[in-house]
């Protein structure tokens, strides 16, 4: 099936729903609870993986932001950016993924795979975000208190852009959720094998980004994609597939 190709742990209820014209079109008499039920038959249903590994180092010196978002919600594209690092493993060794995503869309903004969790390296996808950016609104940027966040070299970036910066209360993943949301989707769904090399690994990421903008429904935006939202709401039409 060509949706479990790209998309091999999509929930069950989103796979329902890019089905269900085909479904249709074929006359095939097949419910969402129906599905459920024939893929738990077939051992097909997703199962969660659990991720504990922490990547981020809170106790430092450096300046922390307050939390701009505590009573805060995104009502429009590139109002809010969360940020977060997640580490991936290759035969290689251990490698970190820096993500940027837009709060109201979903949509992966910028991405770097790195060696190291420096501040040099994290700030690439920052840097990424911005000249992905169409529109011009006033932005904050959340993301956890990390000293790669907290850096001078990081905040120098934020105010050369202009971009207000917003910093989780502690250490609380609960904060800065939707960017711990995103991570967990890359690799839960996504990321799924182990790649020999760190270039291998990095044309995997850059992949499963694509797919996870342009083709994963989500839920919260009534199961339409992130493209999709973020062109639309920020007035921009998406290009035809």
């Amino acid at each position: 099936m060509r949706l479990r190709q790209h998309m091999p742990r999509l929930g069950t209820r989103k796979l329902y729903h890019l089905l269900a014209d085909d479904l249709h079109r074929l006359g095939i008499k097949l419910g969402r609870d129906g599905l459920f039920d024939w893929l738990r038959e077939h051992r097909l249903l997703v199962q969660r993986r659990k991720n504990v590994t922490k990547t981020t180092n809170s106790r430092h010196w450096m300046r922390k932001h307050p939390n701009l978002l505590a009573d805060h919600k995104a009502y429009r594209p590139e109002e809010v950016f969360v940020s977060d690092i997640t580490y991936i493993e290759s035969d290689q060794g251990v490698h970190y993924l820096s993500l940027v995503t837009d709060a109201f869309s979903r949509k992966i903004m910028g991405h770097v795979l790195s060696h190291e969790m420096k501040a040099s390296d994290v700030v690439k996808a920052l840097k990424q975000a911005v000249r992905n950016r169409i529109t011009t609104y006033p932005l904050i940027h959340h993301s956890d208190r990390g000293l790669q966040y907290c850096s001078g070299l990081y905040q120098s970036v934020l105010k050369e852009n202009n971009i207000t910066a917003s910093m989780t209360d502690g250490y609380d993943c609960y904060q800065n959720a939707l960017a711990e949301r995103v991570n967990g989707i890359l690799k839960q769904e996504f990321l799924l094998h182990r790649c020999k090399t760190f270039e291998d690994l990095r044309q995997l990421v850059k992949e499963a980004v694509q797919t996870y903008n342009t083709m994963r429904p989500h839920l919260s935006l009534a199961m339409q994609t992130p493209e999709v939202v973020h062109q639309k709401a920020s007035g921009i039409h998406p290009l035809a597939p």
